[in-house]
């Protein structure tokens, strides 16, 4: 019994690790889109946000399906994306929300994206984990 919940611990940190890779090359891709965007183009910030979100959330989703939460596939495909556009939706406009209450007080964009990543690192996981890909079957 102690092996079994040390091998189950062991391959929960692995996911983890996954989902942190997976979560990384969404925020690094978003961030550099979102840099072209806002600094090259000079876009102001939301529409930048939204081209690197739109490509963030493609990798992302992706990576944590195919990479990250592969072996947990108990629903049908369009459950899983319909799950994760549903909670993204709503992290989303958390989002937008944190980084414009920051740039209303001075704080860069830039400095934004890291602020707001820190919370949806932990958000995300739990979400991602319980229910947008379960390893149980849930109704």
């Amino acid at each position: 019994m102690q092996i079994k919940k040390q091998l189950l611990k062991h391959t929960e940190i692995r996911r983890f690790i996954k989902y942190l890779a997976g979560g990384s090359l969404y925020f690094w891709v978003g961030y550099a889109v979102f840099a072209i965007g806002y600094s090259m183009l000079h876009w102001g910030w939301l529409p930048a946000k939204i081209l690197a979100d739109a490509i963030g959330w493609s990798t992302n989703y992706l990576i944590q399906r195919l990479w990250a939460f592969s072996n947990q596939i108990h629903l049908s495909e369009i459950r899983h994306v319909g799950r994760y556009i549903f909670i993204e939706s709503i992290g989303f406009i958390m989002d937008y929300l944190i980084i414009y209450s920051l740039t209303k007080i001075g704080i860069s964009p830039y400095i934004g994206f890291f602020i707001s990543s820190g919370f949806f690192t932990v958000w995300s996981w739990f979400w991602y984990k319980y229910w947008v890909f379960p390893r149980y079957k849930s109704q």
